[in-house]
């Protein structure tokens, strides 16, 4: 009889040390998935993509034969620890991909489609994505559309995406110029119209208000000394600045009239950057390249300067923690 005790106190002590074991990996697993409330890149490129249609430049030409996954249009996605929500900053033609990037980052809520999405202005790599939201592919229901009172009419009176409204795919959500969204008690987007070509709405830009940091994001504008603010002092007001870097300078543009696609060059912004120190400096994260841009290769001279001058460069998958 006492043998047969000292056994069975054997087994108890076994089993009670598994399960307490099991409980720790548990515990473990939940802190290895749990992520702050954060900013992602899901792309980085101008709205054309590369390889760029009708490209027979070097660095399209590979590109054909060997697609790299990481050239994606440029987009930012966020994730809200508080709520579990996720949210997208642009509709772009890569949206599936990125859409997917950002449900699987932080603690899964069992959805495929985003909370919401703030839309910049009416270029097709920031509004086409949408497309993918209709009935011939995910017949979504009343998913959040964030726009300016410009862009909302643009959607809602112009086929397809018309469509998209009178089905109940999207719902609009009218934002207006410098006039915050909460999105729950610690996090809110604020728009900042800014110039650009604005055919078809007004654009963009977008402060992103987190629990502990914030950001800038400006993927297009014409030139920074046409804006009314002084991007200096917006730069030194958040601790990231995602901000338009199209072109790296005019010499890579030998086909098209490039006055008639302003924007900030990279070499002009490094002039006007030029004073801050190297804290405010190393807020700023270039983004929105076009397929000519040199910087996208991460070994080039072009990346390499930058670099050098304490600026930073986005590249897909990075994470900012707000």
């Amino acid at each position: 009889m006492i043998k047969y005790c000292a056994y069975l106190i054997v087994i108890l002590a076994f089993v009670c040390g598994h399960r307490q074991s099991s409980k720790e990996i548990i515990t473990n697993e939940k802190t290895l998935t749990t992520k702050p409330t954060s900013l992602v890149i899901l792309g980085t490129l101008q709205d054309g993509g590369a390889p760029h249609i009708g490209c027979i430049k070097e660095c399209c030409r590979r590109l054909f034969e060997n697609p790299d996954p990481d050239r994606q249009v440029v987009s930012l996605g966020l994730y809200d620890s508080e709520s579990n929500k996720r949210y997208l900053f642009e509709a772009t033609p890569d949206l599936p991909r990125q859409m997917k990037a950002l449900m699987n980052y932080g603690i899964s809520n069992n959805k495929e489609i985003a909370d919401g999405i703030f839309i910049t202005h009416a270029h097709i790599g920031h509004y086409t994505g949408l497309m993918y939201l209709g009935k011939e592919a995910a017949d979504t229901r009343g998913i959040n559309v964030y726009a300016m009172p410009r862009m909302k009419e643009f959607i809602e009176t112009n086929g397809p995406w018309s469509q998209l409204v009178s089905h109940k795919n999207i719902a609009i959500k009218q934002i207006d110029n410098e006039q915050p969204i909460s999105l729950s008690e610690n996090l809110s987007v604020t728009p900042l119209l800014v110039p650009h070509r604005d055919e078809y709405a007004e654009t963009v830009g977008y402060i992103i208000k987190g629990p502990n940091k914030s950001a800038l994001f400006i993927p297009d504008i014409d030139k920074w000394e046409k804006w009314e603010k002084n991007i200096i002092e917006e730069v030194k007001k958040v601790d990231y600045a995602f901000l338009d870097a199209t072109f790296y300078s005019g010499d890579e543009i030998d086909t098209r009239d490039i006055s008639q696609i302003p924007h900030p060059f990279i070499v002009e912004s490094l002039e006007k950057f030029n004073g801050l120190d190297s804290q405010e400096k190393n807020k700023i994260i270039f983004i929105h390249f076009n397929h000519t841009n040199p910087v996208i290769n991460p070994a080039s001279d072009e990346t390499k300067n930058v670099l050098s001058r304490g600026y930073r460069i986005a590249r897909i998958n990075d994470i900012f923690e707000l």
